[in-house]
């Protein structure tokens, strides 16, 4: 019977999070795949490259399948030394520079951490320093003042993951996202608070499976009306209703990973330039 279990390695001369993400991304697509994974950041010189192909050679040693190396390595002595392990190795730079110096006519820099500095010119940093401070001004209801500034008010019931979505969106992408929360009685109602009616074309709604959300709120509130499964329930069909009949764009939580929220919160805002450009929100279907 085929092993379908597998050691992954990302191993980077930076944070490692560029390796992370292209690797996981590729990995994503063997759902059968049983994954053990490290990482290995700030692999500069020689004694920490021989450190590093040592840990990824003892896994052969120990009669297990070869391991799989994703790679983000600039210096190309060091990339070279690696490579030379017993895995698989998966060059993530050399792979797409390559083509890049080609068609460009020029070649590359080869120089560490690159990419925070190109995202510094997309995204510069006060811009999203001044976007964090926006989501926490602006969390949960606490102030509805510049609400016209928001380029996104998420709504939801309490616990749906408003908050972290707001800041995720502010630190990575320089997003002011407000959260609103929304009662039992305004789904009653039928309408959205009369604070945040007027902003409709920038609400985009989460929602959550009733029983994860009683998980949490029982951690936060234990044995309240609260965190029952009942009121759960009741708030989340209440509030699933209230975006199919205002038509509000929404996305379902509960086994979302706060990346893949984001794209969605992003795709339907729509910046092709930047956050004052905005068309008109689409209704999930």
């Amino acid at each position: 019977m085929e092993n379908k279990s597998r050691t992954i390695f990302f191993v980077s001369d930076s944070t490692g999070i560029t390796a992370q993400t292209l690797g996981y991304s590729l990995l994503s697509q063997f759902e059968e795949l049983d994954i053990e994974h490290f990482t290995w950041s700030y692999i500069k010189d020689k004694n920490k490259a021989l450190e590093v192909i040592h840990h990824i050679n003892q896994i052969s040693k120990n009669g297990e399948p070869r391991p799989v190396v994703f790679a983000t390595l600039s210096d190309v002595e060091i990339r070279y030394l690696v490579s030379a392990c017993n895995a698989l190795f998966i060059d993530l730079l050399g792979t797409f520079i390559s083509p890049l110096e080609r068609e460009f006519g020029i070649q590359s820099s080869h120089a560490i951490g690159r990419s925070h500095s190109i995202r510094n010119k997309i995204m510069p940093y006060d811009n999203r320093i001044e976007a964090i401070n926006f989501a926490l001004q602006h969390d949960d209801g606490a102030s509805l003042l510049h609400y016209q500034k928001a380029d996104t008010i998420l709504v939801g019931v309490s616990r749906s993951g408003k908050t972290p979505t707001c800041v995720f969106l502010a630190t990575q992408f320089g997003i002011k996202a407000a959260n609103f929360p929304l009662t039992e009685e305004d789904a009653e109602d039928g309408l959205l608070p009369q604070s945040i009616r007027t902003f409709k074309q920038k609400v985009f709604g989460l929602t959550i499976n009733a029983e994860r959300l009683q998980q949490i709120r029982q951690e936060r509130r234990p044995n309240s009306r609260y965190a029952t499964l009942v009121q759960c329930s009741i708030e989340v069909q209440q509030i699933e209703n209230l975006y199919r009949r205002l038509q509000i764009p929404y996305v379902d939580t509960t086994s979302t990973s706060i990346e893949e929220i984001a794209a969605l919160i992003m795709q339907k805002i729509d910046m092709p330039q930047g956050p004052q450009s905005r068309r008109a929100y689409q209704p999930v279907v």
